[in-house]
């Protein structure tokens, strides 16, 4: 099971907040612009941030296939014989490495950020390689 740190759920929703004090800071001030910033910040970082406390878990595995978060924090199960790829797409750029996890089910293009896994996306494509042979 891989989860979504509960820092990083912790660090949006306090990001959320302190957009919503800097809106009411600048709604007291008569700064139309800044509200204007403020309010998409606010229901972004909100959402994101809800996101993690609804659905922690990203993805889990067990012997008849995985789970994974579908939409915004709905689930779906997928059997091991519908998977068709798993791989990490890794990328450089300006200096900086990332990896992404990618299942493909075929209809169904399932990605993954070491931040929603909590940990290495190539480890965690090694332990669902494993457990699904």
């Amino acid at each position: 099971m891989w989860r979504v740190r509960r820092e990083l759920a912790v660090f949006k929703i306090l990001g959320a907040l302190a957009c919503a004090g800097l809106g009411i800071y600048w709604w007291f001030e008569g700064d139309t612009r800044g509200v204007i910033l403020a309010v998409p910040a606010v229901v972004l970082v909100g959402a994101m941030g809800l996101r993690d406390v609804l659905a922690p878990v990203r993805l889990a595995a067990d012997e008849s296939g995985i789970t994974v978060v579908h939409g915004f924090a709905s689930r779906r199960h997928v059997p091991w014989d519908a998977i068709w790829d798993i791989k990490v797409d890794v990328r450089r750029r300006w200096g900086l490495r990332s990896e992404m996890l990618e299942i493909d089910t075929g209809d169904n293009l399932h990605i993954f950020s070491p931040h929603d896994l909590g940990t290495s996306p190539t480890e965690v494509a090694a332990a669902l390689r494993r457990r699904g042979t």
